[in-house]
């Protein structure tokens, strides 16, 4: 049983949800567990844990910058800073167990961890890891990943695979489409292409989506647009003069097990855990990989699908002519739409939080066992 455990990384809700999702079995299974996140300083995890109803503690850490800044010259000096805070967190703390999730905060934490001879497990989310857990694998006690061949990336004999935690609304919704159209106020005549570009939203993606409005308006059917808060008043600005009836914004949803139950088709980036609800969800996708992402990941994990016949895709820098006109002749194939389908049912994981909570309390035996020897 798991008493104490800290939960490390964050950034987008790619890293957050899963986490939330892995500290909520494991307090399912013991409701007096003390769990701690470590995040980074001003990130979205900072608020998004808290309002799951846990505590957090933030490092001062952030990326290296591709474009050259100044913020770069200060960077070794935030991760000695962010190291030793980690310490300072985890000596306080004495967690059973560290696990990380990926972004910023996650690094510092595990390494520290690894320094102090704390038990660790790395979730790795993408079909491509990044440099940083690639480095954390070699001490790590086991990698839980979601995607086969992670033989490539780390010790074979630590993986194990369980596929990505995804939210709890996913697994206990009886959302109806008729209740979801009610509740988006869409109309129940006109299909619907939902178009999420994650948490923080996609410019490309909203970009393409305001740049066919007359093609979208022609074809009678109708979008539910998660925008991002960043970009919310620019489309907003944008559009003033445009025939919005058809259009649906929103910053952010809150709701998506409605949103996925109104959509008839939905545009995706290619994010792990985007790719991981809508392998549960079954509807058909079209994936947008981001290309702003370390080792261009998306792209190999839309691939992943592509390969599968579980999605379609279309690059970022072709969207803007060639999104929507995909989308509608998708509309249209019904056949297609099956065929993405039944793929897509095919790939999904459910019981990945399970599996994964699973690993990390044999973690936690195995050490009892060999400190009791």
């Amino acid at each position: 049983m798991i008493e104490r455990v800290v939960i490390s990384g964050g950034g987008t809700g790619g890293h957050i949800f899963p986490a939330i999702a892995i500290a909520d079995e494991i307090k399912r299974r013991n409701p007096k567990v003390k769990i701690l996140f470590v995040g980074a300083s001003g990130k979205m995890e900072m608020e998004k844990v808290p309002q799951a109803g846990y505590k957090i503690e933030g490092l001062h850490i952030v990326g290296f910058q591709r474009d050259f800044s100044l913020s770069n010259l200060l960077l070794p000096f935030k991760i000695i800073k962010s190291l030793w805070r980690a310490r300072s967190i985890l000596h306080k703390f004495k967690p059973q167990l560290v696990i990380g999730v990926g972004g910023y905060a996650s690094g510092p934490t595990l390494k520290m961890a690894n320094w102090l001879g704390i038990p660790t497990l790395i979730q790795e989310q993408n079909s491509f890891p990044g440099k940083t857990n690639k480095i954390l694998s070699k001490k790590t006690e086991n990698i839980c990943v979601a995607y086969e061949n992670m033989d490539r990336f780390f010790p074979k004999d630590k993986i194990v695979l369980t596929g990505n935690p995804v939210r709890k609304e996913f697994h206990d919704t009886t959302a109806t489409k008729e209740e979801a159209l009610s509740f988006y106020k869409l109309d129940k005549t006109k299909p619907v292409i939902l178009v999420i570009g994650g948490s923080l939203g996609a410019k490309t993606l909203n970009r393409s989506i305001v740049k066919q409005i007359e093609l979208i308006n022609e074809a009678n059917v109708q979008v539910l647009l998660q925008t991002g808060k960043h970009y919310y008043d620019t489309i907003i600005e944008e559009t003033f003069n445009e025939d919005m009836s058809n259009i649906k914004l929103l910053q952010f949803i809150n709701r998506m097990d409605l949103a996925y139950a109104a959509a008839d088709i939905i545009i995706s980036r290619a994010g792990a855990i985007s790719v991981s609800e809508l392998s549960m969800v079954g509807k058909p996708i079209i994936l947008v990989p981001s290309p702003n992402v370390s080792e261009d990941h998306q792209t190999k994990n839309a691939m992943a699908l592509v390969e599968k016949n579980a999605a379609i895709l279309v690059k970022d820098y072709e969207a803007r002519k060639k999104l929507v006109p995909v989308a509608l002749e998708l509309l249209k194939d019904k056949t297609k739409q099956q065929q993405i389908s039944k793929a897509l049912k095919q790939l999904e994981k459910p019981n990945a939080t399970l599996e994964i909570v699973d690993v990390c309390e044999s973690i936690v035996d195995r050490k009892r066992r060999k400190d009791k020897s």
